[in-house]
């Protein structure tokens, strides 16, 4: 998977319409690949996509909205962090290799954070991703300063959903990347509307994914999904946590529900939730246009603005420590703690 005699590799990613570079990083429970986009001196957003995903695939929507790209890579520095063998190019992973837990790859995402020498970083994560970032920011309290959740789950998984996850095991433990795991992970991030239909084809985004799906190593999707599919119900210690969170979830998405319920269990003096009509889980790609205004209400509460807007440098500590009484109020973020409705634009464009 890459030279063992150091801890960490460095690939240009040629051909990469977003530049960055990539690190495979040694951790207690293998290798992690990491890209990191913008500069390292600015505070860090770290990102967790949805399984069989990765950054490309999962955010790339969000990073070519202009808008959206400008207020997030003028104010962090990104690390994209993909599961375990999702990265480009990944070799499929032993099968003497242990199935990792949920718990061992949040112990992935520390062990990335001091190989970088980062301390409290901002997270962003896409159901699954969400899961792990939530249950790394209740592990590790003092390295997150807030989540931006999208379609996140919190609980163990339903009978429904596990009996889904199991077929799906199956199918990739057997087949592989069949066709009918593809059509079930599609209908988990996409919304029937860009689906398509017999008369209606599917949208430039649905074709692209299902393109990246047939580049994934399906042993490797499969350890992801295990991990996923024996997760601990977390929701008890949700109202400790001590960041501000910010949850989207599209109101198509099979995980609506349980966002709601995510947000029920949060703190609701820190936490927001805003709903995207027309749109499936995966808000960052379906629909990213709709992030943009409550992203910005949420980071004003640290300081952040886009590059227009401030002149204050973004190279400052993100600390609510640091941050007015008033700027960590629900109000702050510029909204309403009841779900916010998104209308869907005429145009999809960004």
């Amino acid at each position: 998977m890459g030279d063992s005699s150091g801890d960490s590799v460095s690939v240009d990613m040629e051909g990469v319409s977003l530049c960055g570079k990539e690190h495979l990083v040694q951790t207690c429970h293998g290798y992690v690949s990491v890209a990191v986009l913008g500069d390292q001196d600015k505070p860090a957003l770290v990102t967790y996509p949805d399984l069989a995903l990765n950054h490309m695939s999962c955010f790339q929507g969000l990073f070519f909205c202009p808008e959206a790209c400008s207020l997030l890579l003028h104010n962090f520095c990104i690390y994209h962090i993909s599961p375990p063998g999702h990265e480009f190019g990944a070799s499929s992973i032993s099968l003497d290799d242990p199935v990792y837990s949920t718990d061992d790859l949040v112990d992935q995402i520390a062990e990335v954070l001091n190989f970088f020498g980062l301390g409290a970083v901002m997270c962003m994560g896409v159901t699954a991703g969400a899961y792990i970032l939530t249950q790394f920011a209740m592990k590790y309290r003092s390295r997150v300063m807030g989540l931006i959740l999208v379609s996140p789950i919190c609980k163990a998984p339903c009978w429904t959903e596990w009996l889904y996850n199991k077929v799906m095991s199956n199918l990739l433990y057997y087949y592989g990347m069949c066709g009918v795991v593809k059509e079930i992970l599609l209908k988990r991030y996409f919304s029937k509307e860009v689906r398509g239909g017999v008369q209606v084809p599917e949208s430039d985004i649905v074709q692209a994914c299902r393109r990246s799906l047939d580049e994934r190593r399906s042993s490797n999707v499969w350890r992801f999904l295990e991990a996923i599919n024996g997760r601990p119900d977390i929701s008890d210690g949700l109202r400790k946590l001590q960041c501000r969170s910010l949850i989207f979830v599209g109101e198509s998405s099979p995980f609506h529900s349980e966002a709601l319920y995510m947000t029920s269990k949060l703190d609701r003096r820190y936490s927001a939730l805003v709903e995207v009509q027309a749109c499936g889980s995966m808000v960052t790609e379906e629909q990213p246009h709709a992030m943009l205004i409550p992203l910005e209400y949420f980071l004003m509460g640290y300081g952040l603005y886009r590059p227009s807007q401030s002149n204050v440098s973004p190279r400052s500590p993100l600390s609510p420590s640091c941050i007015a009484p008033e700027l960590l109020s629900p109000e702050s973020m510029g909204l309403k703690l009841k779900p916010i409705k998104t209308r869907i634009p005429h145009d999809r464009s960004c």
